[in-house]
């Protein structure tokens, strides 16, 4: 089910001057951005900065695990008790990729994501 850590998101204020901070000042190369987030390279993990989507997700990083079905290990890991904070669902678009995402919560009220990149 989880292959590995493919992204952690850091909640931000003001997204542009955070893309400046993490692209001039930390030297990590910008991959994308869209209207709510920008993506970078971080020696092969991707760091998401994001305008949280609401107030629970201002304080804290989001640990993304990548799996190759998102619909299967959504499912599977549903049946093995786990709360989702919703379904799958794309969260952005590049050429011919998706990218999907669910958020679920651990025993400590944390929450993380499932992600899975989806030729279309």
């Amino acid at each position: 089910m989880i292959q590995g850590i493919k992204q952690i998101g850091v909640p931000v204020k003001d997204l542009d001057r955070a893309i400046d901070f993490y692209r001039e000042q930390l030297g990590h190369p910008l991959l994308f951005t869209t209207a709510h987030m920008a993506f970078f390279d971080c020696n092969g993990v991707r760091l998401l900065l994001t305008l949280p989507e609401n107030e629970k997700y201002t304080q804290c990083s989001v640990i993304y695990f990548e799996v190759d079905d998102i619909q299967s290990s959504y499912e599977k890991m549903k049946d093995n008790g786990v709360h989702f904070v919703g379904e799958p669902h794309v969260v952005g678009k590049m050429d011919d990729m998706e990218s999907w995402m669910v958020f679920f919560e651990d025993t400590e009220g944390n929450t993380h994501a499932l992600v899975s990149e989806v030729k279309v």
